[in-house]
């Protein structure tokens, strides 16, 4: 028995019906953990590079992570991994909430789903029987319908459904895959790879228990974390997330100079202001607004919160409150300072089944497109998309979610998309590889320019590197001399929090409470550097994928470099600066040992991680 996992992977196809279980290696498990990290090694392995993303070649998969379903605090987490239709390279996408744990219990530490169908399905796994079942009636519905549909026709209120909505069944780049109503696995066009399946929902049911090495001994680790929370110097940060969610500092972000405003053109003390962005704080909204708290499993902090808007023309009804990422997608970037329009904005997106930050990116590219004169009120089917026009963002996200004109057609392309099709509008794009970039401005963090850029899956803030360490040492943020180490150390870390299912609040607890979770549910005695060496082996790992489809430097499509500050902004705290994003890069390149031209690692750094054997001899190195 292999403990800490379920021992067992689910393949299925679904151009020919068939289901496959495989058993899950003590090789592999060790040395990718979970997650993304075994993701990359069986999409590795499983697909031939240059597939079409869209296309039935394409894998897409749902693993949780190792701690998943153990009880191990904060450990509610999963991911989507697939061949990004917006990249057109690897794609990991993660989500909190139940459905993870659920898939464990169910029997399974991944599904993979191969082929299409040739009308719609969804599949229902119960305690590890699986059934591919019809879904026309499915088809069509928004998340809640869908969710609720399932139990019924079911007859189980238990189950856990990850699914997509309308925008992922019309294959919208930017469509996600939404669980638990208001948890989303959103980037890269996820949703948009599970609607080219004809694959409407999985449903999970699970009662089975994930086998602990230490039942014991994970109790004291749990004991030992909820004691520094209480105790510890990180006690006051954890009180106001659980009162106010990942947006309680949003207002002090977008004054302060991390979060962008009038898509990254803006400053927010002059162009948005402080009696603005109030307004969009949840101190303030929650007096308003919420009805109960939301936690995800295993979480004792709880940031989630349920909201009610009852009344107004943009009343959603229960919804869930908006994210820092979606307050300051649908707020500052657009300035906009009507909450009840971002909640609207938020609540479609959650049904709809569309990544916020993607969604808000679009939009006040096309805003800025607009104002400038490069699109004009027909091309925008007579949306008059005036900054901070709260009526015209709403507008907006509704035609691009139904896809109910030709602008909506547009947009759900995605800004660069969109760009394309039209043959203007470059020079107002914030994208990496095709990607809108999140809420966090790396000229004000210059740490996020490196992960933005060179990271396998561009353009993300939950990826590792300096961002956040940033944040903490702005004394010496703009040094870019000697970061490379650092900046992989930390990458390393983060590589494992995201596969052992964890939510990145538990990384302030340090490295060490990580080896004490794995000691306690799989009985590996794994030391710091071993764990970044397995960090650095899941990241080369999603690395190798990118290259086999082609990558290289040269290649990464960076429309301008504002996200660098090129041109630089004139007044506000990050005034002056421009990133020398490339300088950063070089020094992780070098840390990691790879080839400063081409970026393929040398042989002896793949072989010092190990496990990595094919890689090796498909690179050539």
């Amino acid at each position: 028995m292999l403990n800490g996992f379920m021992g067992k992977l689910l393949f299925v196809n679904l151009t020919d019906g068939t289901i496959e279980e495989r058993k899950l290696s003590e090789e592999i498990a060790k040395n990718f953990i979970g997650g993304y990290g075994i993701g990359a090694r069986v999409l590795y392995n499983e697909m031939k590079p240059g597939v079409d993303p869209l296309g039935p070649d394409n894998v897409l998969g749902f693993i949780p992570g190792l701690l998943t379903g153990t009880k191990a605090l904060f450990s509610g987490r999963y991911m989507v991994v697939c061949k990004s239709p917006v990249t057109r390279g690897w794609n990991d996408a993660n989500s909190g909430g139940y459905f993870g744990p659920e898939l464990r219990k169910a029997g399974f530490d991944g599904v993979f789903i191969k082929g299409a169908a040739k009308d719609p399905v969804y599949l229902w796994i119960n305690n590890g029987k699986v059934e591919i079942r019809d879904a026309s009636g499915l088809w069509g519905k928004d998340i809640v319908d869908t969710e609720n549909t399932i139990k019924e026709e079911l007859g189980e209120k238990n189950l856990r459904v990850a699914m997509i909505g309308p925008a992922g069944e019309k294959m919208s780049l930017i469509a996600s895959v939404m669980n638990d109503g208001h948890r989303a696995a959103g980037r890269g066009g996820s949703g948009a790879v599970m609607g080219s399946k004809n694959l409407k929902a999985i449903a999970v049911r699970g009662t089975l228990q994930v086998p602990i090495a230490n039942p014991e001994y994970l109790k004291t680790v749990n004991k030992n974390i909820v004691a520094a929370m209480k105790n510890g110097p990180v006690s006051p940060i954890i009180e106001t997330l659980s009162r106010y969610g990942t947006g309680m500092g949003v207002v002090e972000a977008i004054l302060g100079g991390d979060g962008p405003v009038k898509n990254w053109t803006g400053v927010g003390f002059s162009d948005f202001g402080e009696d603005g962005s109030k307004e969009m704080s949840p101190q303030v909204a929650d007096e308003k607004y919420r009805v109960k708290k939301y936690a995800c499993a295993e979480c004792v902090i709880g940031c989630g919160a349920i909201y009610n808007s009852k009344e107004g023309k943009y009343a959603v009804g229960e919804t869930g409150r908006p994210e820092y990422e979606s307050l300051v997608g649908f707020g500052s970037l657009m300035m906009n300072t009507n909450y009840e329009a971002m909640m609207k904005c938020n609540h479609i997106c959650n049904i709809m089944g569309m990544d916020t930050i993607a969604v808000a990116g679009t939009i006040a590219w096309a805003m800025e497109c607009y104002e400038k004169g490069i699109i004009t009120l027909e091309e925008t089917c007579g949306i008059e998309l005036n900054w901070g026009n709260a009526d015209a963002i709403v507008q907006a996200v509704q035609v691009m979610a139904d896809q109910s004109t030709e602008f909506g057609k547009l947009l759900a392309l995605g800004s660069l998309g969109a760009a394309n099709k039209l043959g203007k509008g470059f020079e107002c794009l914030v994208t990496i590889n095709g990607i809108e970039l999140p809420m966090h401005d790396s000229r004000f963090s210059p740490g996020f320019s490196r992960t933005y850029y060179s990271d396998p899956t561009p353009g993300r803030h939950v990826k590792g590197g300096l961002g956040w360490y940033n944040l903490a040492t702005p004394k010496t943020k703009y040094n870019y001399e000697g970061t490379g180490q650092m900046d992989k150390t930390i990458t390393a870390g983060v590589e494992i929090v995201n596969c052992l299912g964890l939510c990145l609040f538990p990384d302030m607890f340090g490295i060490k409470s990580h080896s004490e979770y794995i000691k306690a549910v799989t009985g590996w005695e794994l030391g710091e550097e071993d764990l970044l060496q397995t960090g650095m082996r899941i990241f080369n790992m999603r690395h190798a994928f990118n290259l086999r489809e082609g990558w290289t430097p040269s290649n990464i499509n960076i429309p301008n470099k504002r996200f660098a500050g090129e041109p630089p902004l004139e007044t506000g705290p990050a005034s002056g600066v421009t990133v020398d994003y490339e300088l950063l890069t070089k020094n992780f390149v070098e840390a990691m040992d790879w080839n400063p031209s081409t970026w393929i690692p040398s042989r002896s750094s793949l072989e010092q991680l190990g496990g990595l054997e094919d890689v090796i001899k498909d690179l050539n190195i």
